[in-house]
């Protein structure tokens, strides 16, 4: 998050967090597996990922 903001930034840590959270919950309510769409990536944060109809 530094690299986004300055070490100064004045809101919580979680807040990537929080809003990939919501996301996940809007595609639960319209019915989309969220796992599948927003994935976590182990010490670089989170991918959007579509599916693709093969």
């Amino acid at each position: 998050m530094e690299d986004v903001w300055d070490y100064d930034f004045p809101g919580d840590s979680r807040a990537v967090a929080t809003c990939v959270n919501r996301l996940r919950e809007k595609l639960r309510t319209m019915n989309y597996d969220a796992s599948s769409y927003v994935c976590a990536v182990r010490g670089v944060g989170y991918k959007l990922e579509v599916p693709r109809d093969d």
